[in-house]
């Protein structure tokens, strides 16, 4: 997914390039590259977030489990 996130960005950069002024050429990359590439990395990192949580809350768990004497 990465190289197509590329590609896109190459894509849409040259598109920006091609605009008649600097501030359209920054509302189109920002529109068509920064914003849909953010969602599309939020909703796919869904899964390594719930993982990240999960290996938090068992390390806090084991933190604050009681140690036991020997």
């Amino acid at each position: 997914m990465l190289i197509v996130a590329a590609a896109w960005i190459y894509v849409v950069l040259l598109m920006a390039f091609t605009e008649p002024s600097i501030v359209a050429g920054i509302m189109t990359f920002t529109l068509y590259c920064v914003l849909p590439l953010g969602i599309l990395f939020y909703l796919t990192g869904g899964k390594r977030r719930k993982l990240r949580r999960a290996a938090q809350a068992e390390a806090e768990r084991a933190k604050s489990a009681p140690k036991s004497e020997d």
